[in-house]
């Protein structure tokens, strides 16, 4: 597996990664504060590093972005009236929320102000012309599209862009019961089993088709199962959504619900703008904004939950600083950043911000190299702050418990279709801190190479 001279530690961390599925493909380096390398497989091959990509995209914005632990006053939905038109205009925050009980960046505050000045509007549109129409971004698996992890992206967000549904048994052979927003359509095809029986219910639909196909399994004694759902259009969602909170504060809708979209152009690439500026929107006067909390604490929610929309709406904004919100616009940020941490550029390639496509390649020295940089810059430390801890939260939680790196790991998780990642801090037994990126690609199915990274990591942590 290694290109360099064996020593005891890296022959037992070879054969800790040995005991994963025969075809595993892994990769791992691991350096200590002074950049010397303890431990090298594969340092150069080039890994999909699934949710490892939401490291780059983060730190991007760290480097990028003003004053990320103040209120977001740039990000924040609209709302203007247009003669009897309702326009609701998304800057590029994620977590808009109409959900019962919304206390912050709530879209009833919105609906609220409308209500206070008119009880008629016509239309309500849904503007997400800030930034360039690019729901999905290339390499993201068609079949994910209807699933919360590739719902559609746009500058206008609400409610993650996903729908939840909930389905409760029914009498055995019938189907389960399905409770809804309404906003798509359910064919259900799932069916009841007898008490014991298996649960197993999966969802389908073509991309822009508003029927849900529900099928699969329900046994008669399960409890009520939580469906969540992907939008393809979410400035109509949010629009529609708006709609439905004016109707409850008594003002009438008498027209229909739309949205707006931005075609992409040359202007949002910056290798065709030929030194014309990017598109730049402009909104006018608005009748009440919405200010986000910082957006500190979404970067954290990204990095500990791996939220895959929040991250793709952080690329585009770290994009929008200097050029027009696109992907291209926020993979110039992204080289510019590699470039300054003094990484070849033969060791990565991207296409999103949340790991999603398979076009996305690191490798695992890169990525120590890039960490190293992070760590040596003045958010370093606060970037640090947002990633999942070992046996203690995110998507960490239950990993490292009982171990010596419970509590002393901090590193970002990576997870798609036989892929699995993990990359940061550890402190080893000496208390010295180490840098890492472990990467297993080529995973058989049916087969997971976590344990056999984590036990390597183990390993060499006991050792320093």
């Amino acid at each position: 597996m290694s290109a360099q001279q064996a020593t005891p530690l890296q022959a037992r961390v070879e054969a800790e990664l040995a005991k994963a599925a025969a075809g595993t493909r892994f990769g791992l380096v691991v350096t200590d504060a002074q950049g010397r390398e303890i431990v090298a497989v594969n340092p150069d091959q080039r890994f999909i590093p699934a949710s490892n990509t939401k490291i780059v995209t983060t730190a991007a914005a760290f480097a990028t972005l003003p004053m990320l632990d103040r209120p977001d006053v740039s990000g924040g939905a609209a709302v203007r009236l247009d003669g009897r038109d309702v326009v609701l205009t998304g800057r590029g925050d994620a977590r808009l929320s109409s959900a019962p009980g919304c206390t912050a960046n709530c879209l009833s505050q919105l609906a609220d102000a409308i209500a206070a000045r008119t009880k008629r509007v016509r239309n309500v549109t849904g503007d997400a012309t800030l930034f360039p129409d690019e729901r999905w971004s290339a390499g993201m698996s068609w079949n994910n599209i209807p699933s919360p992890y590739g719902t559609a992206l746009g500058a206008l967000t609400l409610d993650d862009n996903e729908l939840l549904a909930t389905a409760t048994p029914g009498k055995e052979g019938a189907a389960p019961g399905v409770v809804h927003p309404g906003y798509l359509a359910i064919d259900n095809r799932a069916v009841t089993v007898a008490a014991g029986g298996k649960t197993d219910l999966s969802i389908d639909r073509l991309p822009f088709d508003r029927t849900i196909r529900l099928t699969g399994t329900i046994a008669a004694d399960a409890k009520p199962q939580r469906i969540r759902m992907g939008i393809d259009d979410p400035a109509h969602y949010a629009a529609w959504r708006l709609a439905a909170l004016l109707r409850e504060r008594g003002v009438k809708v008498s027209g229909e619900i739309g949205s707006r979209y931005r075609p992409t152009g040359p202007g949002d690439d910056p290798r065709q703008r030929a030194g014309m500026p990017p598109p730049r929107i402009g909104f006018g006067a608005q009748l009440a904004t919405l200010t986000p909390p910082p957006l500190l604490d979404d970067i954290r929610t990204i990095n500990k939950d791996s939220q895959n929309l929040h991250a793709e709406l952080l690329l585009r904004r770290t994009g929008l600083a200097r050029g027009s919100g696109s992907v291209a616009d926020g993979q110039v940020e992204v080289e510019a950043m590699f470039a300054k941490a003094g990484v070849p550029r033969t060791a990565w390639d991207f296409s999103d911000g949340s790991g999603m496509s398979t076009y996305n390649r690191i490798a695992p020295r890169g990525m120590v190299e890039l960490l190293g940089w992070i760590a040596a810059q003045p958010w370093g430390a606060a970037w640090r702050g947002t990633l999942p801890i070992g046996g203690v939260d995110g998507t960490l939680a239950r990993r490292f418990k009982g171990t010596i790196l419970e509590g002393r790991i901090f590193a970002k998780t990576g997870t798609i279709n036989a892929t699995n990642a993990l990359a940061g801090y550890m402190t080893a037994k000496s208390g010295r801190t180490l840098t890492f990126a472990a990467y297993a690609n080529d995973v058989p199915s049916g087969t997971a190479a976590t344990p056999a990274m984590d036990s390597a990591l183990v390993a060499i942590a006991e050792a320093n």
